[in-house]
């Protein structure tokens, strides 16, 4: 499945009648939150990085392999994102900044963890710090 499809479609569903009901919105605003540089699509690598930069190295590690995947409170999500980023989507979806961060909560280690099933995807670039270092690539 197509990680922007499958993230839509689990935000939308976490947010309901408050902004979940237009998907191409939810789509916009996912572009947006998590595009890098392009706001267009899902940038692994930059959402990857982000949550090493931000100290959370195990929990992105935890998305990226094969067990268990670790939990990410709402403060540390609207940390690495930013709370403007994350103000500004609520306001968009017409949504609860909560409820959005609910739904990034849920949403976001279900699409690491299915884009990278098997573990293939942090096996290929070395580890958490190949990918780390992919990332910082595409952010120059």
């Amino acid at each position: 499945m197509d990680m922007m499809k499958l993230a839509t479609q689990l935000l939308a569903s976490k947010l309901g009648n408050s902004g979940g009901g237009n998907a191409d919105l939810v789509q916009s605003v996912i572009g947006n939150l998590l595009g890098g540089s392009g706001g267009n699509g899902i940038d692994l690598g930059s959402l990857v990085g982000g949550l090493q930069n931000s100290g959370m190295a195990d929990i992105a590690e935890s998305w990226l392999g094969d067990g268990d995947n670790a939990h990410i409170s709402r403060s540390q999500i609207e940390s690495m994102l930013g709370s403007g980023k994350i103000q500004e989507a609520a306001s968009q979806l017409g949504a609860d900044q909560n409820d959005l961060l609910r739904g990034l909560q849920n949403m976001l280690p279900q699409v690491v963890d299915k884009s990278s099933s098997g573990g293939n995807l942090l096996d290929a670039v070395g580890g958490i710090g190949g990918l780390a270092g992919l990332a910082s690539k595409f952010l120059k």
